[in-house]
């Protein structure tokens, strides 16, 4: 008999929630990011599950490129984050990776390359995050000698991405395209030049960013970016349901304690159920006293220390409890906001984290389920 814990995939919400990305900018193209494993997700399963609904993936690197090529996807990948080497550049070529260009040192080498075949480009502009691409007073030309150059496809797609769209009440994006903006300005003469702005939050919350590329992440797997509520976020639908067991039950008397470092003492007669799910399995080893789990559809709060493998509960308020009954840690009935949250993280954090002990199990479209 396997360990209980186990991370259900129901791609037919995956699926829901790409069509809902796609319906909210009907004039743009999607670009579904897979990177880290599709968000832990598992990138191979999701790019099948949604390759019909979608013209190209975004990952971070070749090696996550590769491995999607190797399980028999087609459409075009996005190097979101350019070429590490020189070498990476060929390897793109051969396998039709679309590559960033995100600094001079990445201009010069697809400039210098001899690829076997064309490269297609997407320029990425600094717009005021200041972590990756070109100041907009290079735009004009960094994409001159881009479009120059003889190995470089025509259709350069120009590229920036927000700092904080997730923040509805922030006028910082407004800043962030109003400079790029004022970069385009200078290729006013080079015709119609495909833009991609929108990752997740600004698809969802800033309809001026939806362009003619958008990138949504987070959303596909159904995770809200924003922290508060929000009309359209609200209609997605979870993916992943982390779940597990119960695996022991005892009862503990008052002033007795549980869990390493006894940080969490019972203060009437308790029952605590021990649940085989621990930080080795992803969960949040900060989550505090009270964060709640699903036990038979109720929430109940997890007491004590999370441990390596399990995390114990206070079920007192619950009628029937058994070994062998289900938790849900996260997804169906309990968001994955509302857990990091209260462990001081973030949703893509726990669900890119999500090792690969843990046995993903997918439900619907094209599982076979």
């Amino acid at each position: 008999m396997s360990r209980p814990a186990k991370a259900l995939i129901d791609l037919n919400a995956l699926r829901h929630n790409v069509t809902l990305a796609n319906q909210l900018a009907p004039q743009s193209r999607t670009m579904a990011i897979i990177k880290a494993n599709a968000y832990g997700h598992g990138a191979v399963a999701v790019a099948r599950a949604i390759e019909d609904l979608v013209p190209a993936f975004g990952v971070a690197c070749t090696e996550e490129a590769l491995e999607l090529r190797e399980s028999g996807i087609v459409k075009p990948i996005c190097l979101l984050e350019g070429a590490f080497s020189r070498d990476e550049i060929d390897v793109a070529a051969r396998h039709d990776f679309w590559v960033s260009v995100v600094n001079r040192e990445q201009l010069e080498a697809v400039l210098a390359s001899r690829p076997a075949s064309a490269l297609k480009i997407w320029l990425c502009v600094d717009s005021g995050m200041h972590r990756l691409g070109i100041r907009p007073e290079e735009l004009v030309a960094t994409y001159g000698a881009l479009n120059a150059c003889d190995h470089v496809a025509s259709g350069i797609v120009v590229a920036t991405h927000f700092a904080c769209a997730d923040e509805l009440d922030n006028d910082f994006t407004r800043q962030q395209l109003a400079r790029f903006n004022a970069g385009m300005a200078g290729l006013s003469g080079e015709g119609n030049i495909a833009l991609s702005l929108a990752n997740s939050a600004a698809l969802l919350g800033w309809p001026e960013c939806r362009a003619d590329w958008n990138r949504p992440g987070i959303m596909l797997y159904g995770s809200s970016p924003f922290q508060e509520p929000n009309t359209l976020a609200d209609q997605l639908q979870p993916v992943m349901t982390l779940k597990s067991s119960v695996i022991a039950l005892r009862e503990v008397p008052p002033g007795e304690t549980v869990g390493y470092g006894a940080r969490w003492s019972a203060r009437q007669p308790s029952r605590i159920a021990t649940v085989a799910m621990g930080y080795g399995d992803g969960y949040p080893v900060h989550a505090p006293d009270g964060t709640p789990v699903l036990i038979k559809g109720q929430r109940c709060p997890m007491v004590g220390r999370v441990s390596m493998d399990m995390i114990t509960v206070d079920v007192t308020s619950l009628q029937d409890v058994a070994v062998g009954d289900e938790v849900v840690l996260w997804g169906s009935g309990l968001p994955v906001n509302e857990v990091a949250r209260r462990a001081a993280t973030i949703s893509y954090e726990l669900l890119t984290r999500m090792p690969r002990r843990v046995p993903r199990v997918y439900l619907g479209a094209d599982s076979g389920s």
